[in-house]
């Protein structure tokens, strides 16, 4: 019988699986680009607040998060953290030369 620890672990890698699914999968080309690499290169460290916290950003709508991102809108209070922080330096994404 798996322990927890494995139960837990196995669950929490199904649930990154299924966040950068999601991230990679938005719907306009900018966003599925800017969220999906934020998540692939950040996902493996997320605990299971940090992962639950981005599972509710993606119910938000792409134009309303990538506002946030690019600084163009007022990020509701919910959303102003560290991450969000994080993904409005846009240093995470190398367009094509």
């Amino acid at each position: 019988m798996p322990s927890d620890t494995n139960t837990t672990e196995t669950a929490l890698v199904n649930r990154r699986k299924r966040l950068v699914f999601r991230a990679w999968h938005r719907g306009v080309k900018e966003a599925d680009i800017i969220i999906g690499t934020f998540v692939k290169n950040h996902v493996d460290s997320w605990d299971e607040s940090l992962l639950a916290w981005f599972e509710h950003l993606l119910e938000e709508t792409d134009r309303d998060i990538l506002s946030w991102i690019m600084k163009s809108a007022e990020v509701p209070e919910i959303y102003d953290t560290p991450v969000l922080h994080a993904m409005q330096k846009l240093d995470y994404v190398t367009l094509p030369r």
